[in-house]
């Protein structure tokens, strides 16, 4: 099928649970990190037709290491994407996955945040996100799995 998977609607496809492995590395710095935990994607009031992303697990930054965790809400797009928002609300990024892969920039103060999302397969789907500005100089490379 080439070397994307296309998805048809990036909702079903998300939904459920998926053990997440990310990447961090401070272009520079030269610091790294990484994280590891798990993400679900599940039905909730608060989102009507979409979903809600809970993430959480592990960070460990030049060898210290915290619980993290983050949320998401991810709206009911046209023709099967969908619209990323913050946990209050705020817009994050659009994300259509109907070629398999997608970009989505994300300016955030003076800095941007470009993000590519690529899928495998019906279990495996990354995203590499590269930051670049005055404030940030950034790779975050997740890759997920579907868990069950």
């Amino acid at each position: 099928m080439g070397e994307f998977w296309p998805v048809p609607d990036v909702l079903a496809y998300l939904a459920g649970r998926w053990s997440v492995s990310r990447s961090v590395r401070d272009l520079a710095s030269g610091a790294d990190g990484e994280f590891a935990g798990t993400t679900e994607f599940r039905a909730e009031e608060e989102t009507p037709g979409g979903l809600l992303h809970h993430e959480s697990g592990t960070f460990v930054w030049q060898g210290v290491a915290r619980p993290a965790e983050r949320t998401l809400r991810f709206l009911r797009g046209p023709g099967g994407t969908a619209e990323v928002r913050f946990a209050d609300g705020r817009p994050f990024h659009d994300l259509d996955l109907t070629s398999g892969r997608h970009v989505a920039d994300h300016p955030c103060s003076a800095d941007l945040y470009r993000g590519e999302f690529t899928v495998r397969d019906s279990d495996h789907w990354r995203t590499v996100w590269r930051v670049r500005g005055p404030a940030k100089d950034l790779v975050l490379r997740t890759d997920y799995a579907r868990e069950g």
